[in-house]
């Protein structure tokens, strides 16, 4: 007969047995439970799950993440009409401030008074196929608008900063019919600007 320890540790022991599943091996634990009263002793299986199942929920939940977490081009505002030289800088500044698409108040103001405006949390826009990361404007005796210490570039004004080289830039534009300057600001940096006298 089995001493009561012996007993005891048969009881609560844990066998692991091997199966095969579809040409893979898994193991699966076994409990036994003392069941409450007097019934018999119960047996629950708790299947553990192949590594590679694990792994492709994983990685569908990273890139699940990743793709929101990225801004999605195609919704990008494109302002391409509105760099056909056609309107005033407070209508353009106004439409893009009504539109939440830019910070309705001006970051930076250059002494001939454009104003720089950045582009609001989450928007994106774009000009001719070119990302735009700044946006400035001027109109003269306009509240809306800041005024610099030197003499005005024109009354009024307004346009975009692109990523891209002046010279792929001044193609689109030009493609594109419209009547804006494509000025060079720094390397693969480039403005596109309308303006009235």
């Amino acid at each position: 007969m089995l001493s009561a320890e012996q007993n005891l540790l048969n009881r609560y022991k844990v066998p692991i047995q091997l199966r095969l599943s579809r040409g893979f091996v898994s193991m699966r634990n076994v409990f036994r439970i003392p069941a409450p009263c007097r019934r018999p002793l119960r047996t629950h299986y708790i299947e553990l799950r192949p590594l590679f199942t694990l792994m492709k929920r994983l990685f569908c939940s990273a890139l699940l993440a990743l793709l929101a977490a990225l801004p999605l081009t195609s919704h990008a505002a494109s302002l391409d009409t509105p760099l056909a030289c056609n309107e005033s800088g407070h209508q353009f500044i106004a439409d893009l401030a009504q539109q939440q698409l830019i910070d309705p108040k001006p970051t930076r103001v250059e002494s001939n008074s454009i104003n720089a405006f950045s582009p609001a949390q989450g928007a994106a826009m774009t000009a001719y196929g070119f990302r735009v990361f700044a946006v400035v404007g001027y109109e003269k005796d306009d509240p809306m608008f800041r005024v610099g210490d030197g003499d005005p570039v024109a009354s009024s004004a307004y346009g975009v900063v692109v990523f891209g080289s002046e010279a792929k830039v001044k193609a689109a534009v030009t493609a594109a019919g419209s009547t804006a300057i494509v000025h060079h600001v720094a390397p693969l940096i480039t403005a596109i600007f309308c303006k009235r006298s």
